[in-house]
């Protein structure tokens, strides 16, 4: 029997990767994350306040996961999946029946139990163990002893579930898992049970749905939805962040106490007056009287394009603006150096099967606690990046363009077609303007991963496209130090930024899957995309806030019967 080790993971991975409700590999044994009250009780992380987010989210604040400590601050998890083998007597059964929950040794043989490497999960987020019994059991009749107890072979013949062969103690014919990844394999087995032990044990709802069998540790056994928002000003600004160690006292007085509790505080020493700071309490509450609520990406948008120049306050927010490249001023009106911002991503929920996309219904986001919560798990990152500001007047032409509006109405069709097939309801509109600002954040994204020397997984896209927004963020923001080395926001710099920018389009005025990939009339994830490819446009799914769907770098650069048609195409003769 090998010792035991205590599985460690990063904050941000609790967040991202091993969240509440996924799966976490520990050596040779498995653990499910258990929900948010389980974490209240085992200690909570720092708490990171965004008043922005948290109002969107409908929570009062957000929490770092704990950090772990000798006095038990440990994320709590559950062991899972149940069933377990036994590679010495082939045994498979729940692990309660080798000896007991905490115990993960056969006490027949001596030898490390390895758990079941199949699950069953639905769109609506459960997920239970393979149905090893019902599989076997289904359509045999059993014979002989009335105890099952069951037994999985490898042939060793090859590594194909035909190979796999489940067995019982009953006399029962043996069966092989072949087949058993099929879409319906087990709808003539059972139906999904409802289970979502993240929850607890007992927890169980009503669910028709059939269930779908997926190896344990693949990716789309757990996927995380995340809501993100950068820190803008005002709330970036000195007065909120020296409010910020005092705010569970000033968040639950009365509006009319405010003045009074911060009169009689002791707060370290600044510059503000007693107006100034309940002024700042009220807004972060959303109490001051005719102050409405911005969308969180229009309000990040409109403090990107007014800018905040440094000051002798701690800021989470500047941006500073350069110089436009005057080969580029035709094309893009503003060039912003973001030389510091922050970013609070906070998990809300996950799927399984199917990452959340638009057509995504709620109830197929699994819930983070049984009642609801008034907090979020969170991580807070920091780093630094570029803003482009597109001419709107030109876009605005561009898009009313017979080339543009072909477009989006070629895949707009794809959209609408895959929605009939699949039965769903209304879909989005696809606009040129979108394509065209999505098309161009992948492109600078492989570039100043190039020009700036950064992996372009510590990159990411922020792209402002609806209504009359006409801007793209290139940002690192990352937990580690990838995200703090001022390089990005550097390549603002005047002769810099021409170079991206320049460089980008030259890039993709060819692929190397060409004329495949620019006469594309469907493809990528769910054909979702027109002309882009690996080789051209696709970028990790970590920096793509749309998982490298809606891209089209024709948008950018024309096709080879329109090559004038691109948003850049006149820049093509200026590289």
């Amino acid at each position: 029997m090998s010792p035991r080790q205590v599985p460690t993971a990063r904050r941000s991975q609790l967040v991202t990767t091993y969240g509440v409700g996924a799966l976490f590999p520990a050596q040779n044994e498995s653990f499910m994350v258990m929900g948010l009250e389980e974490w209240a009780d085992a200690g909570l992380g720092p708490e990171i306040l965004e008043a922005r987010l948290a109002r969107s989210l409908r929570v009062s604040s957000f929490h770092a996961p704990a950090a772990g400590s000798d006095k038990g601050r440990d994320v709590p998890v559950i062991r899972f999946p149940e069933f377990q083998f036994c590679p010495e007597c082939r045994r498979l059964a729940p692990v309660w029946e080798f000896g007991g929950w905490n115990e993960h040794v056969c006490k027949e043989c001596d030898a490390d139990l390895v758990p079941s490497r199949f699950v069953v999960c639905c769109p609506r987020g459960h997920i239970d163990d393979f149905p090893y019994h019902s599989w076997l059991h289904g359509s045999n009749t059993s014979i002989g002893s009335p105890e099952h107890r069951l037994r999985l072979h490898a042939l060793g013949r090859s590594s194909s579930l035909s190979d796999i062969r489940v067995s019982c103690s009953c006399g029962t014919i043996p069966m092989s898992l072949e087949g058993a990844f099929a879409a319906d394999a087990l709808r003539t087995v059972r139906s999904c049970s409802g289970r979502r032990p993240w929850l607890g044990a007992d927890s169980r709802e009503s669910c028709t749905e059939v269930p779908r069998t997926l190896q344990r540790g693949s990716s789309n056994v757990w996927f995380p939805v995340v809501a993100s928002a950068i820190s803008i000003p005002p709330w970036s600004e000195g007065v909120y962040r020296l409010l910020d160690r005092h705010w569970s006292v000033l968040a639950a007085i009365p509006p009319d106490a405010v003045r009074a509790t911060l009169s009689g505080m002791a707060l370290p020493a600044h510059q503000y007056t007693l107006d100034e700071l309940t002024d700042a309490v009220l807004r972060r509450r959303g109490e001051t009287p005719g102050e409405g609520d911005d969308d969180l990406r229009l309000g990040e948008y409109k403090a990107l394009v007014a800018g905040r120049p440094e000051s002798k306050d701690k800021q989470d927010f500047v941006c500073e603006p350069s110089l436009v490249p005057p080969s580029l001023a035709d094309h893009v009106v503003q060039v912003a150096r973001v030389s510091r911002l922050r970013e609070v991503r906070a998990l809300r929920g996950f799927t399984r099967i199917l990452p959340r996309t638009h057509e995504t219904p709620d109830e197929h986001v699994a819930p983070l606690t049984r009642d609801g919560s008034f907090w979020l798990p969170a991580i807070e990152v920091t780093g630094e990046g570029v803003f482009l500001r597109l001419d709107g007047d030109r876009l605005a032409a561009w898009e009313d363009g017979d080339f543009a509006r072909g477009r989006t109405e070629l895949l707009q069709r794809i959209v609408d077609q895959r929605a009939a097939d699949r039965g769903l309801g209304q879909q989005p509109v696809v606009t040129a303007r979108d394509l065209l600002l999505h098309s161009l954040g992948h492109a600078l994204v492989e570039q100043l991963s190039l020009d700036a020397g950064y992996p372009s997984a510590s990159l990411r896209e922020r792209v402002f496209s609806d209504g009359d927004m006409a801007g793209v963020l290139v940002y690192t923001a990352t937990s580690d130090s990838g995200g703090s080395l001022g390089g990005v926001a550097a390549q603002s710099e005047e002769g810099r930024m021409q170079q991206a920018v320049l460089g980008a389009i030259a890039r993709l005025s060819w692929c190397s899957s060409d004329p495949v990939c620019i006469e594309s009339v469907g493809s990528g994830a769910d054909a979702l995309n027109l002309a882009a490819c690996h080789a051209c446009l696709l970028i990790p799914e970590t920096s793509c806030e749309r998982n490298n769907t809606f891209l089209d770098r024709a948008t950018l650069v024309g096709t080879p019967e329109k090559p004038g048609a691109g948003f850049f195409s006149a820049l093509l003769s200026r590289v």
